[in-house]
């Protein structure tokens, strides 16, 4: 049954607003494990089937890959079925896939289950971004940020028991078990998501650091504009960066023989790896609230000249002092900060330049960049293998985010206060 959006509704309390949200956000959490996990299970793939890491990490890429660039067909049917039967159909292919990752035995069936587990995490991670960027109009940055920390942040307190399980009981165990859970409260939560009708949402924000646009552009005429491209560029190789990090955390503390070292902070001691990882998931999550509230208040693209250019100087730090277990520690979690809150900036700055009324497709067009950059994740385990260390992967990394920073306040600025005033004029 198609939704109607032609009557007007009365407004809903804020209540009702972060409910839906807070629904989103749990959603978000369960799939987290599906990308920010994975590292664990690589060395122990790896030692089972003895093959080449660089190969089992095309599984990662195509997870991505398949979480991405369908995003768009899913937003789709979201912005015209609603969010609760694409959330749940998310939620039985996530489940799906990690019970097929326990019993896979080949690379291809482990490439085929990360393309259903993608799959289905896109169908989640799309329509929970898009959701909440319709029912906060007035603060697109934070709703979107706080919806996507639930993926950033929520595998932190499942680091330390995926890591036992897989130690104890197997990694096949591992998959099993929290494929199963994470599946089973995603469909149990879609029930009650819902997307806002006419009138129930506030208008859209007077600010003049926030560029709105009040036309709402079609996928077709998104595509078609010259400074989504640009948008889409500055996504790839900044997410790049990030992406291989979250994908190569542990072999990369395993390489430069940080990983079982013990590290004490605030009292708190574990191994560095151990550490490493509860840590950066906490941060990447922290970010996407907290830059999307600051993006609220000073603009979009003063928000990404600042947080891309701590990504790149975070990561050139990484590679100039990360062999020291404590600098590992809190280079890698200053990485994962100024990284994750692409997730919030991305987002709420393609509502703000195309219209809300098709949040979800747009959002999700834009979100397939996140696929693009995962490509080159296998890339910098090649390069890795060519050169003997993460040293030019480092580098090039730190790079990228400083050419994005600068293109965000030099030409993305000025660039879309143009667009958006082109056409609030035709309209």
């Amino acid at each position: 049954m198609t939704i109607t959006a032609s009557l007007p509704a009365a407004r809903v309390g804020e209540g009702y607003r972060w409910m839906q949200l807070t629904i989103g956000v749990i959603c978000m959490v369960m799939i987290a494990n599906l990308q920010y996990g994975w590292t664990f299970f690589v060395p122990d793939i790896q030692k089972t089937f003895g093959w080449d890491r660089a190969a089992i990490q095309w599984a990662f890429t195509l997870f991505v890959l398949f979480e991405t660039w369908l995003v768009p067909i899913e937003g789709w049917f979201v912005d015209k079925y609603g969010p609760r039967v694409v959330v749940m159909f998310g939620g039985v292919l996530c489940a799906i896939g990690w019970v097929m990752n326990a019993y896979a035995t080949t690379l291809g069936a482990f490439y085929l289950a990360q393309i259903i587990a993608g799959i289905g995490a896109g169908a989640v991670y799309g329509t929970c971004v898009g959701n909440a960027l319709k029912w906060f109009p007035e603060k697109r940055g934070l709703a979107a940020g706080i919806t996507a920390a639930g993926f950033g942040a929520g595998s932190a307190l499942t680091v330390a028991p995926i890591q036992s399980m897989i130690a104890t009981s197997g990694f096949q165990a591992a998959f099993f078990n929290f494929g199963i859970g994470q599946g089973v409260i995603i469909c149990v939560l879609s029930l009650i998501l819902l997307a806002p009708r006419p009138g129930q949402v506030p208008e859209m924000v007077a600010n003049a650091n926030i560029i709105q646009t009040r036309r709402n552009y079609s996928p077709v005429e998104v595509v078609r504009q010259p400074i989504f491209w640009l948008m889409y560029f500055m996504f790839v190789i900044v997410g790049a960066g990030g992406l291989m990090v979250t994908a190569n955390l542990k072999p990369i503390a395993a390489d430069i023989k940080v990983d079982s070292i013990p590290v004490t902070l605030m009292g708190v001691t574990m191994t560095a790896i151990t550490f490493a990882a509860t840590i950066d998931r906490v941060l990447n999550g922290l970010t996407r609230p907290f830059f999307g509230w600051v993006s609220d208040n000073i603009g979009r693209e003063n928000t990404m000249f600042i947080a891309f250019a701590m990504e790149g100087v975070g990561i050139y730090m990484l590679y100039l002092w990360g062999h020291d277990p404590l600098w590992f520690v809190l280079l890698s979690g200053f990485v994962f900060f100024a990284w994750g809150e692409i997730y919030s900036l991305f987002p709420s700055t393609c509502t703000d330049t195309f219209g809300a009324k098709f949040a979800a497709t747009n959002a999700g067009l834009l979100y397939t960049a996140k696929g693009t950059a995962a490509l080159l994740v296998p890339l910098a385990n090649y390069v890795q293998q060519g050169t003997g260390n993460w040293n030019l992967v480092f580098l090039i990394a730190a790079g990228a985010n400083i050419l994005a920073s600068v293109l965000a306040i030099a030409v993305l600025k000025p660039w879309r206060r143009k667009v958006v005033a082109a056409a609030s004029a035709n309209t």
